[in-house]
């Protein structure tokens, strides 16, 4: 699967294949994996399938299904359990593939594919809910008694993004495959090595055909999307990847559950705790990989009152950024994953200086020869700027942030629900009614209070997007059910029919 080197931590060029069927399989053409933060660095090189290669994998999920629909959800489950066994052994190295073709630093790859495995344990739990269903009893007028259950749907795809991969993954494929649909995971083209690694060593202990992997060119992926065998598709990434997979989707009618972007407002009202509990909690929201969460704190809306003391705490932590190469020691904040993101949130910020916000930026840039060139950039925050900024207005995926102050709370709320978006929020105030009340006002999937971010996502509860930022649910039973049809089988009464009811 892949060479490693004796460096603890440190890769040589790492190689993977397609999954097909149970087995492995190499292709004629491999495309390089770039490293956001050493130009020119190779970190490995991942199998680029072709159409045929599309169209295997979905005829291999599709004779896989009806032996693993049919077996019991407890069966299923068992084999999964059985599946992820062990994946924390290779952790250490997949976190060092992660952290080089990601940029992210080395702690949060290791956390990502932790993630992977925890969700993985969540949706099993769920094992004995899947095969609950109801029963109507006959009723005046309705002389039938009617019992609704669940199946599953055929093949689903799953299509994850760059940023958190491997524990994107987790939020959907274990419960499709607990809900006894087969799989096929397209991983995101520019980072897909490490997820590759982890999802080979489950699916090589399930039955062939059940878990499948297919990486490449985005214009051979059409046959993921597009077909009549595949009956979902699950997809993490962009807004407009949303609309694109909605545009394909429906030719053929498939299914879709999309989880897209995010332009997070975070409430602090007067009465917010801001001691370095809290400011660490926001700090992290704003800046874990480098901004680039969909779930990210993207504005943040202060009391007035509170503007000076919030943007201090922020400051003082901002002056101890170690900004750096992923895996090196002491390293807080990498780069930024492409090129053309960095030129886009540069643009953001010059945009405000020019318009005349006070923007303050932080750190020093990476001094390493070998590090020149990378995607490299200061974090900066933004305060007061003009509300039609874009980077108020669209989602900035990069280290820099708006602070915007308000006078009243229908000012805080109205300017929060201003938006495309409705991923998260989340609402900062001692007063618990208040929160609630707040919170119950904001137009989005989620909401934290007194806290925010992706590390402090609750991996039972049910999580997706409002407005642009997606429909469909995944995580806990609704992200199970989200997997299923219902089916309602009715037996006539023929006592209650022949009473008259």
């Amino acid at each position: 699967m892949t060479d490693l080197a004796s460096t603890p931590g440190q890769t040589t060029e790492v190689t993977t294949g397609l999954y097909i069927g149970g087995e492995v399989r190499d292709t004629g053409e491999t495309y390089a994996v770039a490293d956001p933060g050493k130009p020119g660095v190779v970190v490995g090189y991942a199998a680029a399938a072709s159409k045929q290669d599309v169209s295997d994998a979905v005829a291999a999920a599709k004779s896989a299904f009806p032996a693993w629909a049919a077996l019991g959800a407890k069966e299923r489950a068992a084999q999964l359990a059985a599946a992820i066994e062990g994946l924390a052994d290779l952790r250490d190295e997949d976190a060092a593939i992660l952290s080089q073709e990601n940029g992210k630093i080395r702690m949060e790859a290791w956390i990502d594919a932790l993630v992977f495995d925890i969700r993985f344990q969540l949706a099993l739990s769920l094992a004995d809910q899947l095969d609950q269903g109801k029963v109507l009893e006959p009723a005046p007028g309705i002389p039938v008694t009617t019992s609704v259950a669940y199946q599953p749907l055929g093949v689903v795809t799953v299509i994850v993004p760059f940023n958190w991969p491997i524990a994107i993954l987790g939020a959907s494929l274990p419960h499709a495959l607990l809900a006894g649909n087969t799989a096929i995971v397209k991983p995101p083209p520019t980072t897909p090595l490490a997820i590759t690694r982890v999802v080979q060593r489950v699916a090589e202990k399930l039955p062939p055909g059940v878990l499948n992997i297919v990486t490449g060119h985005d214009s051979e992926m059409g046959g993921l999307i597009q077909n009549d065998d595949v009956a979902k598709v699950c997809f993490t990434g962009s807004v407009g990847g949303g609309k694109k997979m909605m545009e394909m989707a429906s030719k053929s009618l498939t299914r879709v559950t999309l989880e897209l972007g995010g332009n997070d407002p975070a409430v602090f009202l007067d009465d917010a705790i801001l001691d370095d509990t809290h400011l660490d909690r926001l700090y992290a929201a704003i800046f874990d990989t480098t901004g680039q969460i969909c779930m990210n704190a993207k504005r943040v809306y202060v009391h007035r009152s509170r503007m000076d003391e919030l943007v201090a705490g922020l400051s003082s932590r901002l002056e101890k950024a170690v900004i750096g190469y992923g895996l090196d020691e002491g390293t807080t904040m990498g780069p930024l994953h492409q090129p053309a993101q960095k030129t886009f949130v540069e643009e953001l910020i010059a945009e405000a200086k020019a318009a005349g916000a006070d923007v303050r930026e932080f750190g020093e840039l990476p001094s390493d020869p070998t590090l020149q060139g990378g995607n490299f950039l200061k974090p900066a925050l933004v305060v007061d700027p003009a509300p039609d900024l874009r980077v108020v207005t669209q989602e900035q995926f990069g280290p820099v942030i708006p602070i915007i102050p308000f006078d009243t709370e229908e000012e805080a709320v109205a300017a929060a629900n201003d938006t495309w978006a409705g991923l998260c929020g989340s609402v900062w105030t001692a007063d618990k009614d208040k929160a609630n009340a707040i919170a119950a006002q904001l137009v989005c999937g989620y909401v934290w209070v007194n806290d925010h971010g992706a590390t402090r996502l609750d991996l039972r509860a049910p999580f997706g997007g409002m407005k642009h930022s997606g429909f469909g649910r995944e995580q806990g039973i609704e992200g199970v059910r989200a997997f299923q049809d219902t089916r309602s089988i009715a037996h006539l009464d023929e006592a209650a029919a022949a009473a008259g009811h």
